[in-house]
């Protein structure tokens, strides 16, 4: 005996949806209704008038909860694209920069400035070169027989640079001089 000869056989071909789903109830259609007149919103106040709708997190005023519970946590935009490192995690390289450090997921390849610190024990020189290096770092490497390249630093422009009266008078005063 199959699915199809019984009443009783449950398929999707044998769903209902009797009693799943209520008419919505048509508010302000008259006294008969039930929901006439005021149409279940009751006498006066903010929600009964229409355009009446209050923002989502309103105390009538007071001061709201997510405002009055303390706020915890700082994400810093300007130290987004930089990174620190243990010396430790890349004790056993040889050639460091950020090339480098990327290739083995060391650091992600949005970084874009990268800092070496601790102090550690090294079995092998190594060379960094593009690399900001802390002091203990720095002594670390080279007791290790190691090379550090400098970080070029860029230039800064005249527009960004922070002058002050008293450099600006030298500065007159000294053209004044070599002018005579």
């Amino acid at each position: 005996m199959g699915n199809s000869d019984t009443n009783n056989s449950l398929g999707l071909n044998t769903l209902t949806n009797l009693g799943t789903s209520k008419n919505r109830k048509r508010v302000g259609r008259g006294i008969g209704s039930g929901t006439g007149k005021t149409a279940g919103r009751g006498h006066k106040g903010q929600k009964s008038r229409s355009g009446g709708s209050i923002a989502r997190g309103f105390e009538g005023g007071q001061m709201p909860l997510q405002q009055r519970i303390p706020k915890f946590g700082f994400s810093s935009r300007v130290n987004r694209g930089s990174k620190e490192i243990n010396l430790k995690n890349i004790s056993t390289m040889t050639e460091v920069n950020l090339d480098a450090l990327k290739a083995k997921r060391i650091i992600s390849k949005a970084t874009k400035k990268v800092k070496i610190f601790g102090i550690c024990e090294l079995s092998q020189p190594m060379t960094i070169t593009g690399i900001n290096v802390t002091r203990g770092a720095k002594k670390s490497i080279e007791k290790a027989g190691g090379t550090i390249v400098p970080v070029e630093v860029k230039p800064m422009k005249e527009k960004f640079m922070k002058t002050t009266k008293k450099t600006d008078k030298k500065n007159s005063q000294k053209t004044e001089d070599s002018a005579e």
